[in-house]
């Protein structure tokens, strides 16, 4: 009867061990189930272990073989399986951690600057041979700074919440980066001779030339005894430097709440020597940026004194000197990220 119960327990643990893996997510787990069924201390062997002391004391050694002999089969048969299962899973893992070495190897994509960042760094390297300090401001500002302490009031068109990204009632989003130019000028550290640049926001709508998020570069120098001459003497060097050697410059009568008297600079096209083409419309000129003498009474708002000090300020569209230097027709090329479009630069 033993016998029997033995060859039964054999036959049924060979079954298992051989069809363990089949289906299961893990074989090794498997196993070991089926070695804690048969070999535990609650398995089947160990049961019928238990049950000699029913077995004739003649007969006792006889059966302890044959219990040992199906331990030995079954122990046997499940180390031979999880060295098989081992094998299997290190040649699977091997397969996809394997390197074809006869494949090319993978490009390294090294990236650059964007159009802007060129534009930029060439401005800076202008102004900075110059001997201006390049200074950044808050992007979210106070309504005093972006507007009023810049002499435009309340009620000023440009306070439209139509043009302007307005947060709370104080709190908005800067329109121009001469904000950062009130907040040097309150430190009260003369002379000033600084640059500005930044990103600024305004309500427009996409199209070629506008977008509601755009850079500018403000420039201020405050000094005693400066002029409307060193302003034009600063820029005309600046277009040189820019543009080429040849490059001339003229000044146009303008309006800016904050410069007192204001213009608008243009510089001879670089492409037809001021002969008039295609890129500058027939006229010979193109415009390039906005200037001015600080108004007196920014100069009070901010604690300086006009009657000793006085200087000028200017204002660039950085997007505007990366389209005309680059002759891109389109500022949304600038921000759609067109791989195509950036690797020209």
């Amino acid at each position: 009867m033993i016998r029997e119960n033995l060859e039964k327990i054999r036959e049924a643990a060979l079954k298992q061990i051989n069809d363990a893996g089949i289906g299961e997510k893990d074989a090794l787990d498997a196993l070991n189930d089926v070695r804690v069924a048969f070999l535990g201390k609650k398995g089947e062997l160990t049961a019928v272990l238990k049950s000699m002391k029913e077995v004739a004391a003649e007969e006792r050694p006889k059966v302890g073989a044959m219990v040992n002999e199906t331990r030995d089969v079954i122990e046997n048969a499940l180390k031979e399986a999880k060295e098989r299962m081992e094998a299997a899973a290190m040649n699977e893992r091997l397969k996809k951690e394997k390197i074809d070495v006869t494949l090319p190897s993978k490009r390294q994509e090294m990236g650059h600057r964007h159009p802007n960042t060129i534009a930029l760094e060439e401005l800076e390297r202008i102004f900075i041979g110059m001997g201006y300090e390049v200074v950044e401001g808050p992007e979210v500002e106070r309504d005093y700074y972006n507007f009023e302490a810049l002499n435009i009031p309340e009620g000023h068109p440009a306070k439209d919440e139509q043009d302007t990204f307005y947060i709370s009632g104080d709190i908005l989003l800067r329109t121009q980066t001469s904000s950062t130019q009130v907040h040097e000028m309150e430190k009260g550290r003369l002379p000033i001779k600084m640059i500005s640049p930044g990103r600024v926001f305004r309500s427009d709508a996409v199209d070629a030339t506008h977008s509601p998020s755009f850079h500018q570069v403000e420039g201020l120098l405050i000094d005693e005894k400066v002029s409307f001459s060193d302003l034009k003497g600063t820029l005309a060097e600046f277009a040189k430097e820019l543009f080429g050697a040849d490059t001339k410059v003229r000044f146009r009568p303008h309006h800016f709440p904050f410069t007192e008297p204001s213009a608008e600079m243009d510089v001879s096209c670089f492409k037809c020597g001021g002969k008039g083409c295609r890129f500058c419309k027939g006229e010979g000129w193109i415009e390039i940026l906005g200037c001015g003498m600080v108004h007196p009474h920014v100069l009070e708002m901010s604690g300086i004194d006009p009657l000793r000090y006085r200087g000028f300020a200017f204002g660039i569209g950085l997007e505007r000197i990366a389209l005309l230097k680059y002759e891109i027709d389109d500022m949304r090329l600038l921000y759609e990220n067109d791989i195509r479009f950036l690797k020209q630069f």
